[in-house]
């Protein structure tokens, strides 16, 4: 899956743009409760994190950022004992501030506020989440972290961060509505890759648990 804009793969030397999830934490952490209560990761979330040391490794990160929450932090910082690299805290990567939603489950949410949920799901720029932050707001630093890992000097940059970020940069980067991001599935410690050539970005692994019996 590419972006909006065409580009000559041999003419251009791609930016690899590494997304990964946080691991889980130490409650039982399904991927369908909103929030970001600041949880220390599990010694599960620990070991998957682990198994992606050596392949991104093989990535040569220049740089290793991470949401300021604690389960971001705490992934970022295994990787990067094992990495020789002091991970960077990038605001910009935080999770959304859901207020009275933190720890719901959308269903709950849907029940209710309906309303609010259909204003969120068509991505409305003036619609604000309980917390206060606004659609339009929070794509704007998704943008602006963006930009700057697509301007940073080195082949790689890696950031740990949450789902929501994820799919919001993916579709940034790929040139997709921000309605679009429903479409991607990013599950707790996986990596998703993007390749950026210029202004325009390919889409090269999405979601990939990198499981311990394949590296």
């Amino acid at each position: 899956m590419t972006g909006t804009l065409d580009h000559d793969a041999g003419s251009v030397r791609p930016r690899t743009i590494a997304l990964l999830r946080h691991g889980e934490t130490e409650v039982q952490y399904s991927g369908c409760l909103i929030g970001s209560t600041d949880l220390p990761l599990s010694l599960e979330g620990r070991r998957k994190v682990s198994l992606f040391t050596s392949r991104i490794a093989r990535e040569r990160p220049a740089r290793l950022c991470c949401s300021p929450l604690r389960r971001a932090w705490e992934t970022a910082e295994s990787l990067g004992e094992s990495l020789g690299m002091i991970p960077e805290i990038d605001s910009d990567l935080r999770e959304i501030d859901f207020g009275r939603w933190e720890g719901m489950t959308f269903d709950a949410i849907q029940a209710s506020d309906p309303e609010a949920v259909a204003r969120w799901a068509r991505f409305e720029p003036d619609f604000a989440f309980p917390g206060g932050e606004a659609i339009e707001a929070f794509l704007t630093r998704i943008r602006r972290a963006a930009k700057r890992f697509s301007e940073f000097e080195g082949p790689s940059v890696l950031a740990v961060t949450h789902a929501g970020v994820i799919r919001a940069m993916i579709c940034h980067l790929l040139g997709l509505s921000p309605r679009q991001y429903v479409l991607f599935d990013v599950k707790p410690a996986s990596l998703t890759k993007i390749a950026v050539y210029g202004d325009s970005g390919v889409l090269s692994c999405l979601s990939d648990p990198c499981l311990a019996g394949r590296e």
